[in-house]
């Protein structure tokens, strides 16, 4: 259902979508959730959320702390398709 309003959304009003690189940054970095977990202080369901492949909403903080520990851009984080 939820795939369905995201596409009319995006038909009518041009709304782009967020794929997460989180996934993919933290396994090229060969770091896993509960390594993330103890170092930043972030919730496990928090990361896993991020991990996601389509996020609908995250707090700045949160994405610094991440690309911080990461040592990334929070930019690098996520693409807009």
């Amino acid at each position: 259902m939820c795939q369905v309003i995201r596409y009319i959304c995006s038909q009518k009003w041009g709304a782009n979508m967020i794929t997460s690189n989180v996934r993919q940054i933290m396994e090229s970095k060969k770091i896993s959730v509960r390594r993330m977990m103890d170092y930043t202080g972030l919730a496990n369901e928090t990361i896993l959320r991020a991990r996601g492949q389509q996020i609908n909403q995250c707090h700045l903080r949160t994405l610094e702390i991440m690309a911080g520990y990461l040592g990334c851009k929070v930019k690098d984080l996520f693409e807009e398709n």
